[in-house]
C-alpha cells in the first residue's frame, strides 16, 4: 500500500476512480470557483522552514498536550459532514483509528454516526463540533450540547464560519442536494462503484444520525437531511457563544476564526482555544488561507488560548509548518476521506500511518525532537497577513 499510495494525492486519484462521482464531488469540491480551497494549498506550500543540522534526532517525540490530555501527535481528524457519502461507515472507522492512535477526533453535527455511537468507539479522543439551531430558543442546539456532555465528549467545538448556505457548483452539476434523489445518472454511478455499493449494503442507507431525535415521522436519509437544512441556520452570535460557554464545563474551542479581533474577543468570552479555519474553502470563496492568518492570531492571543488550525492540510510537512508558525495542532479532513474512498476501512489506518511517519521524518529533517522545539523553527511566510500595516496604508 505504501508503494502504491505514498501520498494523499495518490489516494485522491484512486478514490475518484472508485466511488460514485457525486460522492467524490461532494467531498472534493468547494464554494463557487474553489479559489479559497486552492489558496489554502498554495499558501501552505509557500511557507519555508530553515533546518538545523548536526542534531541527534533519533528519539523524536510527537506528543502534545491539549486541554490537560496528552495526545500522540499534534494533528487530528477534522469534523466532516456526511462523511459516509464517500465511504459508508466513515465516521466509525475514523473514530476507531483515532482512538487506537490517540489523536483527537471531532465529530460533525451532520455526521452519519451519532454522538452516542462515536463516544463508545472513541471515549478518550472524542470532540464534538456544534452547529447552530436557532428555533425555539435553540432547543436543538442545547440538547445536542447536553447529549455531548452526557456522552463524555472531551471538547465542545462550536463552529462560526457557516454564516449562510454556500454555492457549490460541483454539487449542483452532480445532483447533490436536499432532498437527495436517485435518478438514472445517480443509479448508473452507483452501479459502476461495486465496492462502495457493498459497503452501503453493510451499513444501510445514510442518515444525519444526530438529527434523528428531532425529525418528525420516520427518520430516513431524506427526512434527517431536510430537518438539518431547515433547522440549522447561520453563525453563532456572541451572546449565543456566551450561553454555550456557561453551560459547557469542559474544554471549549471555537472553530472558524480568521480575524485577530474576533480571536481577542473570544478570549475575553472565556474560550479555552480556537481553530483558525476557512472551512476548507467550502463556504466563502473570498476568504484568506487559514495559514496566512495564523501568525496574526497567534500574536494576538497565543499566550492566552490554545490556537489550532485546519483547511488545506495534506502532509506531515504541512503540520510542521503550522507548528513553526505558532499553532499547537492542525486538523485535516479530506485526506482521511480520500483514504477511505481509495482503500475502504483500511484507508483510515493507511492515512494515519502516513501522517505519523511524515511528521517524524520532517521533525528529523528540520532538526527538532519535540512539538515544543518545532515552535522555534525559523519560518519564512511572505504571504502572512499584517492587519496593522494595512491600517497604516
Amino acid at each position: 500500500m505504501r508503494r502504491r499510495y505514498p501520498t494523499v494525492e495518490s489516494l485522491r486519484a484512486r478514490a475518484r476512480a472508485r466511488v460514485p462521482r457525486f460522492a467524490f464531488a461532494f467531498v472534493d469540491g468547494g464554494a463557487n470557483d474553489e479559489e479559497c480551497a486552492a489558496r489554502n494549498a498554495t499558501a501552505l506550500s509557500s511557507v519555508e522552514l530553515l533546518p538545523r543540522y548536526c542534531i541527534d534526532t533519533k528519539d523524536v517525540s510527537t506528543e502534545v498536550e491539549l486541554f490537560g490530555r496528552t495526545y500522540a501527535a499534534p494533528f487530528g481528524v477534522a469534523p466532516m459532514g456526511s462523511g459516509g457519502l464517500i465511504w459508508p461507515g466513515a465516521e466509525e472507522y475514523l473514530a476507531a483509528e483515532a482512538q487506537a492512535r490517540n489523536v483527537p477526533y471531532i465529530l460533525a453535527t451532520p455526521a452519519n454516526a451519532s454522538i452516542e455511537r462515536i463516544a463508545k468507539i472513541a471515549p478518550d479522543v472524542f470532540w464534538f463540533q456544534l452547529y447552530r439551531f436557532p428555533k425555539d430558543d435553540h432547543a436543538i442546539t442545547f440538547d445536542l450540547v447536553k447529549r455531548a456532555g452526557d456522552a463524555g465528549a472531551q471538547v465542545l467545538v462550536p463552529t462560526i464560519d457557516s454564516a449562510g448556505k454556500s454555492k457549490r457548483p460541483r454539487d449542483i452539476r452532480h445532483g447533490v442536494k436536499v432532498p437527495f434523489k436517485i435518478g438514472p445518472k445517480i443509479f448508473l454511478q452507483v452501479a459502476r462503484s461495486p465496492a462502495w455499493t457493498l459497503a452501503l449494503r453493510r451499513h444501510g442507507l445514510l442518515r444525519t444520525e444526530n438529527i434523528v431525535p428531532y425529525t418528525e415521522g420516520r427518520a430516513t436519509t431524506g427526512s434527517t437531511a431536510q430537518t438539518m437544512q431547515a433547522r440549522a441556520s447561520g453563525s453563532h452570535t456572541w451572546d449565543e457563544l456566551a450561553r454555550l460557554r456557561d453551560r459547557w464545563k469542559r474544554a471549549f474551542v471555537v472553530k472558524g476564526v480568521l480575524h485577530p479581533e474576533d480571536a481577542a474577543r473570544l478570549v475575553k468570552l472565556g474560550v479555552d482555544g480556537m481553530i483558525v479555519s476557512n472551512h476548507g474553502g467550502r463556504h466563502f470563496d473570498g476568504a484568506p488561507a487559514s495559514i496566512d492568518m495564523l501568525p496574526a492570531i497567534v500574536a494576538e492571543v497565543g499566550a492566552r488560548a490554545t490556537v489550532m488550525i485546519d483547511s488545506g492540510f495534506r502532509s506531515g510537512l504541512d503540520v510542521v509548518r503550522a507548528l513553526a508558525l505558532g499553532a499547537k495542532a492542525a486538523f485535516m479532513g479530506r485526506p482521511f476521506l480520500y483514504g477511505l474512498g481509495a482503500l475502504g476501512e483500511g484507508g483510515a489506518r493507511h492515512v494515519m500511518d502516513m501522517m505519523f511517519d511524515e511528521l517524524r521524518r520532517e521533525f528529523q529533517h528540520v532538526g527538532v525532537r519535540s512539538v515544543a522545539e518545532a515552535a522555534t523553527i525559523p519560518a519564512r511566510h511572505l504571504r502572512a497577513w499584517d492587519l496593522e500595516a494595512q491600517k497604516n496604508t
